[in-house]
């Protein structure tokens, strides 16, 4: 099998510990060097202050490596956007040429899985992009939710998406859509969105028995909770939505399609935000490990 599982990861799953699997997307395509690689490093210390072990995970010659070393994430964060982003599509071209690659939700979901590892940190989700009736734009994320038994921690999709279509294909999916002490779906950048989760958890407890069930009913899949970004944080909905509209225009004029998308919107927000939505971002990440970290504990902790 074309993977590496660091050896702490292999004895904390051994041991029944905690372990939150983190993606390498957001270190190459998601903030420019040395901020990448000082994020993801942070991101890593959140988890183990909150009694976790953070497995980041990225594809390095051409195998998944399960918890990356402290030199790996330098290596991708000096190698940023040099490094392909790998969807599930990409996988057996880059494992098979022994590439480098970047995991995406998709791709972090599926070695996580393979490596043992239920819990899943990320900033948002993947989801259907603003016009897909006429394009068909549909990240695989939601593909790989609806299949893969991973539990994901985000908050939300991302804002640059059509989020109540994407809430209708999770739904189709069967993915069960939690909300972190709220009733309405986050909106990445906000806290709302106007959009009711399937459920409301207000504490780690319950997000971890509601995991547990759904393994102990063998329904495969992934579940999904949302978890806003702190309010202290977030952005003004009006200002951040008509950014994006401005963004995704300029997008569309420049014919950028496929998984150029998010990459090139996630910078333009950044951009006519003055680093303010880069920020956010940040944030919201370092909350999402935290919020992660203690339902994995919990769920380990019953287990």
């Amino acid at each position: 099998m074309n993977i590496r599982v660091n050896k702490e990861v292999e004895l904390a799953l051994k041991e029944g510990k905690p372990v939150v699997a983190l993606e390498s997307t957001i270190i190459s395509h998601g903030m420019p060097y040395p901020q990448n690689v000082e994020t993801a490093l942070n991101v890593e210390k959140i988890v183990r202050e909150n009694g976790g072990v953070p497995a980041t995970i990225g594809i390095i010659d051409g195998v998944g490596v399960v918890g990356m070393s402290e030199e790996e994430i330098e290596e991708f964060g000096k190698r940023g956007m040099s490094i392909p982003k790998v969807s599930r599509r990409d996988m057996p071209m880059v494992m098979a040429s022994k590439s480098w690659g970047a995991t995406t939700v998709a791709t972090t979901m599926i070695l996580a899985s393979l490596g043992g590892i239920e819990f899943f940190v990320t900033g948002g989700i993947g989801g259907v992009h603003r016009g897909a009736e006429t394009t068909f734009d549909i990240s695989a994320d939601l593909e790989e939710l609806g299949r893969t038994n991973v539990t994901v921690i985000c908050a939300g999709a991302k804002a640059i998406l059509d989020l109540p279509k994407t809430l209708e294909v999770l739904e189709t999916k069967g993915v069960p859509v939690l909300g972190y002490g709220t009733e309405e779906l986050p909106a990445f950048y906000t806290r709302t969105s106007g959009l009711k989760v399937d459920y409301k958890v207000n504490n780690p407890k319950e997000a971890a028995d509601i995991v547990r069930a759904k393994r102990d009913l063998k329904l495969d899949g992934g579940i999904l909770i949302t978890n806003p970004i702190p309010e202290e944080d977030s952005m003004d909905a009006d200002k951040i939505n008509a950014v994006i509209d401005n963004a995704i225009k300029e997008m569309d004029e420049k014919g950028i399609k496929g998984k150029d998308c998010t990459p090139f919107l996630l910078a333009k927000v950044a951009e006519i935000t003055e680093g303010k939505s880069l920020a956010a971002n940040i944030k919201l990440v370092y909350n999402n490990a935290k919020i992660g970290t203690l339902i994995a504990k919990e769920y380990c902790d019953e287990n």
